[in-house]
């Protein structure tokens, strides 16, 4: 036995002899080719293929999504069979993921062809200096197969592999709330068109305060659309849907997008206009959005100036030429300047031109309390697809509120409250606010018994404001009708008094005569 190990390391000692002197004397010219040969050579009896998957692909910054669903994907299979595993914690969450460690191997079956990962990594022998810092080590995921099972391996298995890892990225994912930065933000390593904060907002569509029928029709529109993927290519649409929600203020309007972007999944981009310098960039932030995301314009009638701009010159130029050149002399004296050149035309191809088939499964939301304000080409269908109203509480609205605040799906005094409801205009946000319990002490008669005065001074309030309206416009019917008097008395002294001067000169040319 002795004698068998020394004979092995003497064969080890030269092998590794011949190798030192391979890299040191012979030329790379004539190095490369018989490394070509020889691995021509053991293919022949090497019935294995290998494919790498490096996690920064030649000198790019960014790791390759290939890499990263193989990771995830090796990820949630590694765990029971990996002898060695590492452990990170993923931000804001207590549950560790566990992953392959460096240099271990599994194996995996996939329609019963057997095959083999390893984690590897290269570290370089040199240090470099980048001012775009990563790590140094050069991680990559080989890959190894029986070669009679190529094509199942590459045309089947991996697709398998890529689509799963995405998979489980979208179920293990946190959802963001972003918000475009300035422009003076997108430039560098630590570039950003977006801050994000985690998307956290607890409205659901059961916690929604809508009538149900309603509340029933959006969610299924929803979801259609969330699972239409290849009737949007069948029919040579993008995979994109717009809403309008409109209506007075607190009606719920960004509730319904909180309960939305819960509903499926997506993350939300809150996109603010008025940092947006002009076309160019806004393009630039549409492209950088991810698929499965809300893309929101609140308030977009007081976001720019986009309302009116199709008007003709006599109905609006001519009317404010003169105040808008004053406008002009005004700014220019203050040193003022326009911060945004974002025009209807950009933001409508933003919409629904060509740049809005750039990625998938997107969903775009305006939200205006005065949608009469706004250009019809800019919320016409195929744009906004959907138009939602939302207006004041309903009495199916405030039983969804009174579960909601106060446990209660029945009571005696929703009679009452139902009636006021139908009489009086109160938004869900008022009788949520006035359903709420202000101490310990308040229980849910309290609250109810807070509503009801709340409906019923409303409804006074409303009746007073009618009468004071219809006072107006009974003075101003009054003021219009003396003003018609007078006009009518002064043309018939002009009348008067013009005969009096004819027959003054008819007398005066008699008696010349």
């Amino acid at each position: 036995m002795g004698e068998t190990w020394g004979q092995l390391g003497s064969v080890i000692a030269s092998a590794m002899f011949v190798w030192a002197m391979f890299q040191n004397y012979f030329p790379h010219q004539l190095r490369g080719r018989i490394e070509r040969y020889g691995h021509k050579l053991l293919s022949l009896v090497y019935p294995y293929i290998q494919i790498t998957f490096n996690e920064y692909p030649g000198d790019g910054f960014e790791r390759c999504k290939a890499y990263i669903a193989i990771e995830r994907y090796l990820a949630a299979n590694s765990s029971a069979r990996a002898k060695r595993l590492k452990a990170d914690l993923v931000k804001d969450s207590e549950s560790l993921v566990l992953s392959m460690d460096d240099h271990e191997e599994i194996n995996d079956e996939y329609e019963g062809v057997k095959l083999w990962w390893a984690s590897s990594k290269n570290i370089p022998t040199s240090q470099s200096i980048s001012f775009y810092p990563r790590e140094d080590d050069k991680r990559y995921y080989t890959l190894t197969f029986h070669r009679k099972h190529r094509d199942v391996i590459t045309k089947a298995y991996l697709r398998h592999v890529l689509d799963e890892g995405k998979a489980i990225a979208v179920r293990s994912r946190q959802r963001k709330l972003f918000t475009n930065n300035k422009s003076e933000s997108w430039y560098g390593y630590k570039r950003s068109m977006w801050t994000h904060v985690l998307f956290d907002h607890p409205a659901t569509f059961e916690t929604w305060a809508l009538d149900p029928k309603r509340k029933q029709d959006i969610i299924n529109d929803l979801l259609t659309f969330s699972k239409a993927k290849n009737y949007y290519a069948k029919v040579g649409k993008a995979w994109k849907r717009g809403y309008l929600l409109y209506g007075p203020p607190g009606t719920g309007k960004s509730t319904m997008i909180a309960a939305m972007a819960n509903l499926l999944e997506y993350d939300v981009y809150d996109l603010e206009l008025t940092a947006v310098k002009d076309n160019t960039e806004l393009r630039k932030l549409l492209i950088d959005t991810t698929s499965k995301s809300i893309i929101v314009i609140e308030d977009i009638d007081c976001s720019l100036d986009l309302t009116g701009q199709r008007k003709s010159k006599n109905e609006k130029d001519e009317k404010k030429e003169v105040k808008d050149a004053e406008d002009v002399k005004k700014a220019k004296e203050a040193g003022e300047s326009k911060t945004s050149q974002v025009t209807l035309s950009g933001l409508l191809n933003f919409i629904d031109g060509l740049w809005s088939a750039c990625g998938g499964e997107r969903i775009i939301v305006f939200t205006t309390n005065y949608v009469e304000k706004l250009d019809p080409a800019l919320i016409r269908r195929g744009r906004m697809d959907k138009h939602i109203e939302l207006s004041y509480c309903c009495f199916e609205a405030f039983k969804v509120l009174a579960r909601n605040y106060l446990d209660l799906e029945s009571d005696p005094l929703f009679t009452t409250i139902s009636k006021l409801l139908e009489e009086t205009n109160m938004t869900p946000a008022d009788v949520a606010e006035n359903l709420m319990p202000k101490s310990a002490e308040e229980g849910p008669e309290t609250c109810l018994e807070n509503l009801i005065k709340a409906l019923e001074a409303a409804k006074e309030e409303a009746r007073m404001k009618a009468l004071e309206e219809e006072k107006l416009l009974k003075a101003e019917k009054e003021e219009k009708l003396e003003a018609e008097r007078k006009e009518k008395e002064k043309e018939k002294n002009a009348e008067v008094n013009g005969k009096q001067i004819l027959v003054n000169d008819a007398k005066e040319n008699g008696v010349n005569a």
